[in-house]
């Protein structure tokens, strides 16, 4: 899914596919104007044309470089024009975009890769905007190249979340779209989901966003499926993107809270428990080599 444009920006907030925000809730709340610059980048032109879908891009050019400590707070994996952007992000939260995985699904890691912030800022050496599973290798890349990180996969129990069908049974819709294509999402830290052509399995990892734990698809349901659901968060909410959510204003028509719809909604159910999962081991990471 192609994402709202700002000025020619796309923010990426990890997820099953591509996931939309209304720019102020994902505290980008100040959008420059053409020729100005956000943490020393500059904003880009019009959305370029979409990457080949073949294309294994890295970074052409790349510079890395500690977050301003007086920083507006601004986070997040965006481009504009031809730059594509980590912005003020950790090394953790970078691993957790480039590998698809929750925060607590990644171990072993030193105590600074939790705490510094880096801007990584550069432009792909293919043309076109890059999908998510291409801007994910970029990542990978040059978390190997530059921070030198080296990791293996293996399986923990850990606390999760188990996403199963709730008593009556699924309220979705089959979907109609291509069977093996990507999932279409519309996310908003509103706490508005719109989900079109998507598994289970990639609902999942969308929804571990969310939540602070991981999530694991236990409903049985296979294909492709279109739904909808909103729900009024919590502070406990949206922690894994770094997002700070503020109570609504008005309760007297707020939706019930993400537990109660989903299963209100779409007739489905979370259920906190244990279980086996993929976690990434950090074998070794440094700070980043020098520009």
């Amino acid at each position: 899914m192609i994402c709202s444009a700002v000025l020619g920006r796309r923010l990426w907030v990890g997820g099953a596919g591509w996931m939309a925000a209304a720019a102020v809730l994902l505290g980008m709340a100040s959008t420059p104007l053409a020729g100005q610059s956000e943490q020393g980048v500059p904003a880009g032109p019009e959305p370029v044309k979409t990457m080949a879908a073949d294309a294994d891009p890295t970074y052409d050019v790349v510079t890395i470089k500690p977050s301003d400590p007086n920083n507006d707070g601004h986070r997040g994996f965006q481009n504009r024009g031809r730059h594509l952007l980590a912005l003020n992000e950790t090394v953790n939260t970078m691993i957790s975009f480039a590998y698809g995985v929750h925060a607590k699904q990644i171990v072993g890691g030193p105590a600074w890769f939790s705490t510094d912030h880096y801007v990584v800022d550069g432009v792909p050496d293919a043309p076109g905007e890059p999908n998510l599973t291409q801007f994910r290798s970029m990542i990978r890349k040059v978390l190997a190249d530059r921070f030198g990180l080296k990791v293996h996969s293996e399986k923990r129990e850990l606390s999760v979340y188990a996403l199963t069908v709730a008593k009556g049974g699924p309220k979705l819709t089959k979907s109609l779209g291509n069977p093996n294509g990507p999932p279409d999402d519309y996310f908003s830290t509103s706490a508005y989901m719109k989900e079109t052509n998507t598994t289970m399995g990639e609902y999942a990892k969308a929804m571990q966003y969310v939540l602070d734990r991981p999530v694991v698809d236990q409903t049985g349901l296979e294909g492709r499926w279109d739904f909808l659901l909103k729900w009024t968060p919590d502070e406990s909410q949206f922690t894994a993107i770094g997002i700070r959510i503020l109570p609504p204003t008005d309760n007297s028509n707020a939706p019930p809270g993400l537990f109660t719809a989903i299963q209100e909604q779409i007739g489905l159910k979370l259920e906190a428990t244990r279980a086996m999962v993929d976690v990434i081991v950090i074998d070794k990471v440094e700070r980043p080599s020098a520009n």
